[in-house]
């Protein structure tokens, strides 16, 4: 089929493999190969477990395009096209369950394609993305013919984005999140080994995957690579022995397994103050808008503890991204998700007030919340106080915000909660007296009206929370 659309734009995060380069035309997601890369396509096309592994969806669907037919595609040996992610996520927005899901399937691919004759060349949590509550494997370019002799390109890379997070959070009870977050390369071997001193030298994975590996870097530092992989070759480093140490990982990273701990946001539906009429209220509002826009091809659910609404959206919508701040919320969330088989909705953990910034190389490297976030739909149900009230956002700021995650055209569906509700009492209990003066239901629906065009509103039966369905354009 032509490809129509011209080339929009080259994909930032793809620049390190320059005989390899993904770029958009339109709304298509295309992979520019150079000759060699090329090759190494359609022998990776001729096996069999690379099909195989495209019709379980475990590799993002891929096909091969004439070049002549896509822009610029004459600078290509081969152009692929692959199925576009609905909503793209990175490692720090992920749950522990996601990220371990993520570093499982990672090994399982490579486990299915070393004794194909291939690997992969890369290992990093980048190269994997969720649709839904299952992990996908998306670095197509990634594949390459295994040279015997020669160890796992991809090893430290894994270590430092999948394996050392999932160790921190396992074994120390830290967030890997911040980590992630501030260092698009991961987590440093050295840095692990300052953590995981005395005793905790000896827990799972430590030995090996981070003191181990640590003095192998520094004994090799002033080695090429090519004279560590003759190093190991001339050691009988062998395709077997590969084999062996990504089993090893394998088992190491389903022993990391960490479920979810309790968490005051656990049973946020039942201590809010909802009433069962004001729940039933809510949802019948939810759904009307829902039914309204017309089957949405995105929905985002800002707040969305346990995914009651997101569900409910999911009836209706093409595609549902559920962000929620409480790491071990979004972990049984994910988790119920997974058990469903769920793969319209992306459970992410994010702070509403902190979100997701730009990353990497120029800050675009990774694109930041913002960029990703035009929604068709915008679900705030029960968010705005919390970030008036308890992180000091202003009401003008707070809509600004919501109004940057609309698409044009898009709807909002936005609950207030007035200053006497239980929980906007509590959350002024230690704050200063009149700290917040302009929280008023005046206010607001002023504001609001100032920015978006009113279609609904509902009153919920306990009186102290409003509902407003509002559309994008005066």
């Amino acid at each position: 089929m032509a490809i129509s659309e011209p080339l929009a734009r080259i994909e930032p995060a793809s620049f390190r493999d320059p005989g390899n380069q993904v770029f958009h035309a339109g709304a298509q997601v295309l992979r520019g190969l150079d000759a060699q890369s090329a090759r190494h396509w359609h022998a990776l096309a001729a096996t069999d477990f690379f099909p195989t592994l495209l019709a379980e969806g475990k590799v993002c669907g891929t096909e091969a395009v004439d070049p002549t037919r896509v822009p610029d595609g004459h600078r290509w040996a081969a152009v692929l096209r692959h199925e576009r992610i609905p909503f793209v996520s990175h490692p720090y927005e992920w749950s522990s369950a996601m990220l371990r899901d993520a570093a499982l399937l990672h090994l399982e691919i490579l486990l299915r394609a070393l004794p194909a004759g291939f690997t992969t060349k890369d290992g990093s949590a980048y190269n994997l993305q969720f649709q839904g509550a299952g992990p996908v494997f998306i670095d197509v370019g990634s594949f390459e013919p295994v040279r015997d002799g020669e160890p796992w390109a991809g090893y430290r890379q894994f270590c430092q984005t999948l394996l050392y997070p999932l160790l921190l959070t396992a074994h120390l009870g830290w967030d890997f999140r911040p980590l992630l977050r501030a260092q698009v390369d991961g987590v440093e071997p050295e840095q692990m080994r300052r953590l995981f001193t005395g005793t905790r030298r000896l827990l799972p994975g430590v030995p090996t995957h981070v003191h181990l590996h640590g003095a192998m870097q520094a004994r090799n530092a002033a080695s090429s690579t090519s004279d560590v992989r003759a190093q190991l070759r001339a050691a009988g480093y062998s395709r077997d022995l590969a084999l062996a140490t990504v089993r090893g990982l394998q088992r190491l990273v389903r022993r990391l397994d960490r479920p979810p701990t309790a968490s005051h946001w656990a049973h946020y539906q039942r201590t809010c103050g909802y009433t069962d009429a004001d729940r039933a209220g809510k949802e019948r509002f939810v759904e009307t808008a829902l039914t309204a826009a017309g089957r949405p091809r995105l929905v985002l659910d800002l707040g969305a503890n346990d995914g009651r609404y997101a569900r409910v959206a999911a009836r209706h919508a093409d595609y549902v991204v559920a962000v929620e701040q409480d790491p071990e919320v979004v972990d049984t969330l994910y988790r119920a998700l997974r058990a469903d088989d769920e793969r319209r909705i992306l459970p992410l953990v994010m702070d509403l007030a902190d979100p997701s910034p730009g990353g990497g190389w120029r800050g675009v490297e990774r694109a930041g919340f913002a960029a990703r976030a035009a929604a068709n739909v915008v679900l705030a149900l029960a968010v705005v106080h919390h970030l008036a009230l308890g992180r000091n956002v202003p009401l003008p700021a707070v809509l600004d915000w919501l109004a940057d995650c609309c698409a044009p055209g898009g709807r909002l569906v936005v609950e207030f909660v007035h200053p006497g509700d239980p929980m906007a009492r509590r959350l002024l209990a230690n704050k200063p007296d009149g700290l917040f003066p302009d929280y008023r239901r005046e206010t607001f629906e002023a504001l609001l009206t100032s920015r978006f065009r009113l279609e609904r509103q509902l009153d919920l039966p306990s009186g102290t929370r409003t509902l407003y369905q509002v559309a994008v354009g005066g």
